[in-house]
């Protein structure tokens, strides 16, 4: 009966000040919708960044060059040019069995393709046909350059579907002709689209055989790097350590020196994992502080309350009110301001995570939807506590002489 009571007090305190509630509440509001739509933004960027890398190959091995050494406890830096004489090294089925493919790659970024008066600026992959297969670049439209391409130096080309729809609209681009820095390309091929969001778009790419973007666009000199794949999965160690062991042996070096790194997908997936958990937690981290502003407002706002209705606490004292019954209704009332306020952020939440931001298609966490409901009334009873404790303190005879 008493709580009953309590909650009817409590419940009028809130009406009877709407404005001020209204403020509170959205306070409460912005921190709980806050926390829940930046730490889905976190886990849609982080599931974004796995989905490309995945979609690279599982089997798929990079070779890039320069590593790091530590003699004597200090970091050095070691730049060695990674060639095509080493990517064929390691397609020798005698010392790297379990080596399926290597592609040497040398890229040229940021040219300006155009056709029919329209342009974009894109990055062109020069490198082998086996590159197809190693990074999952299938071709839907159109055909693969071949070896004779490369070995020709012809001027063929393979686009992604981000270039078609930037350059061609609806326009079929097989068998045109694409300048890409001045340089007309015959596209032979669009590649499957492969979607995703975030802050790189897999479909905005162009590949053309490695000599012709060597001797085009990009210059001669160390490669970038050099993408193998494993004959399986379950290969994919063994024949990193082939790599490595050839690599070794054709650069002078051992496992302490380096000039080279070895990254295979499941360790690249593991260290982007890693990061984006971080990235996460600081979002959250930063949306938690306005949901604690928000409850430094209901302190607030429950001070004033208390201090305004002083001469009614002094009534209802002298009538035979316990402490516990004045605590309950200010205890009462300051929950419900959190309460109401963590639901309005959650349905405000699930709205906003329908839209992308900044690029990134927003995934909500059920755990953080149900954290950031529970921590937003835990705040309600935190910080209304000292208010109601301070009302239910207030001696009777000195409240009914509150002026």
């Amino acid at each position: 009966m008493m709580i009953r009571e309590s909650f009817n007090q409590g419940l009028t305190g809130v009406l009877q000040n709407k404005l001020r509630s209204s403020l509170t509440v959205l306070g409460i509001l912005i921190g709980v919708a806050a926390v829940i739509v930046l730490l889905a933004v976190g886990n849609g960027s982080s599931k974004a960044v796995a989905a490309s890398i995945e979609k690279l190959g599982t089997n798929s091995i990079s070779v890039i060059h320069g590593s790091f050494r530590t003699p004597g406890g200090s970091r050095v830096s070691i730049q060695k040019d990674l060639t095509v004489a080493d990517a064929i090294a390691l397609t020798d089925p005698a010392n790297a069995p379990s080596v399926k493919s290597a592609s040497p790659v040398k890229s040229a970024g940021s040219v300006s393709c155009a056709y029919a008066g329209t342009s974009h600026s894109t990055s062109i992959t020069g490198t082998w046909p086996s590159y197809f297969e190693t990074s999952n670049s299938k071709v839907t439209n159109g055909n693969y350059f071949s070896n004779e391409d490369v070995t020709a130096g012809s001027r063929v080309i393979v686009i992604g579907q981000s270039v078609v729809d930037q350059v061609y609209g609806n326009v079929d681009p097989v068998g045109t002709t694409l300048a890409c820095a001045g340089v007309p390309f015959t596209v032979v091929g669009v590649l499957e689209k492969k979607g995703g969001s975030g802050f790189q778009d897999p479909d905005d790419v162009a590949i053309a055989p490695l000599t012709t973007v060597q001797r085009q666009l990009s210059g001669y000199g160390s490669l970038d790097s050099i993408t193998a794949e494993a004959v399986s999965s379950d290969a994919s160690e063994t024949a990193q350590s082939e790599i490595s062991s050839i690599l070794d042996s054709r650069h002078g070096t051992t496992s302490t020196n380096r000039d080279y790194q070895v990254i295979n997908q499941a360790s690249l997936l593991t260290t982007s994992s890693s990061s984006n958990q971080v990235f996460t937690v600081l979002l959250g981290a930063v949306a938690a502080i306005s949901l604690l502003v928000g409850g430094i407002g209901i302190t607030n706002i429950m001070l004033v309350s208390v201090t305004e209705r002083t001469r009614e606490i002094g009534i209802r004292k002298a009538i035979g009110a316990n402490r516990f019954a004045i605590l309950s209704q200010f205890l009462v009332e300051a929950t419900l301001l959190s309460v109401i306020g963590g639901a309005a952020g959650v349905v405000v939440a699930l709205v906003v995570a329908h839209f992308q931001i900044a690029g990134v298609q927003p995934v909500i966490m059920p755990i953080s939807v149900l954290g950031a409901f529970i921590v937003s009334v835990a705040i309600g009873l935190f910080f209304g506590s000292y208010p109601a404790n301070r009302a239910a303190r207030m001696r009777p005879i000195e409240a009914l002489r509150h002026e």
